[in-house]
């Protein structure tokens, strides 16, 4: 990276920290490179267990003069509310910061990509993710021409960074005679980035439904909202044979998710 572009990427990482700098400001954009199509993973939320995972960033940057340079970074908060330093995939005073790399399509235009791994397993030192983390960021944005003339977004777009969920269901007694009650049990359980385990979700809405053998199409009995442990029970009555599940819709920082179809034999 040239000095001019170099200076270009701290003066946008000090403009969101709230500092003066030449040239840039919090939530100023400089109209020098095009900047579109910039996606997370494929338009898709960051869904993160108790285990690293690499996801990738892409934009497409176009200047006359051709790229030189791209970034992406992640960051929350009001502006100027910490100071934010930069540091190779690493999460830094709620900010998450590494370079991209660019390949040039034409003359002018070039699509460039990084890849932001996420760790809540991270042992060797920094600062690993926490359920703190999980929630809303924001997405600046910065793309460097050959000719040192370059943009910088503060505010691009947003992602969602959420704790993977799991849902698990069993409904009986199977086999069964038609119209008498089951009870349908579960757990709604989310990754626990502080404790590296799965633990439950609490006091959430959680709809009961069941497909009739033969179809396709679940339909909603009920809603149950799960217990100070992630569990769910509740009875419903058994008129024909087919598959009974939860579906969970999922909340900010926890992505919806759907237990697999139980069977239940009404004979």
């Amino acid at each position: 990276m040239r000095k001019r572009a170099a200076f270009a990427l701290l003066s946008a990482v000090a403009a969101l920290a709230g500092y003066a700098a030449p040239g840039a400001y919090a939530g100023e954009t400089q109209t020098d490179v095009q900047i579109s199509n910039v996606s997370f993973d494929g338009g898709k939320n960051i869904v993160v267990g108790l285990y690293a995972k690499t996801v990738t960033v892409s934009g497409t940057f176009t200047h006359p003069s051709g790229i030189q340079d791209a970034d992406f970074v992640l960051w929350r908060g009001p502006d100027g509310a910490n100071p934010y330093e930069t540091y190779d995939d690493r999460i830094v005073s709620n900010q998450y910061y590494s370079h991209a790399d660019c390949v040039a399509s034409s003359a002018t235009t070039s699509t460039c990509s990084q890849t932001i791994s996420l760790e809540p397993d991270w042992k060797y030192g920094g600062t690993a993710l926490t359920n703190a983390h999980a929630g809303t960021w924001k997405v600046s944005v910065q793309g460097v021409a050959n000719d040192d003339s370059w943009t910088q977004a503060a505010s691009y777009t947003t992602t969602r960074l959420q704790r993977e969920s799991k849902l698990t269901v069993n409904a009986g007694p199977e086999p069964t005679a038609g119209g008498k009650t089951l009870t349908v049990t579960g757990k709604l359980t989310r990754a626990d980035w502080d404790n590296l385990d799965y633990r439950g979700y609490t006091n959430q809405p959680v709809k009961l439904q069941f497909r009739k053998a033969g179809t396709t199409t679940y339909a909603t009995i009920k809603t149950v909202y799960t217990s100070s442990t992630g569990n769910l029970t509740t009875t419903a009555t058994a008129s024909e044979d087919g598959y009974w599940r939860w579906n969970f819709a999922g909340t900010s920082t926890t992505p919806a998710v759907k237990a697999t179809g139980d069977f239940v034999d009404v004979q």
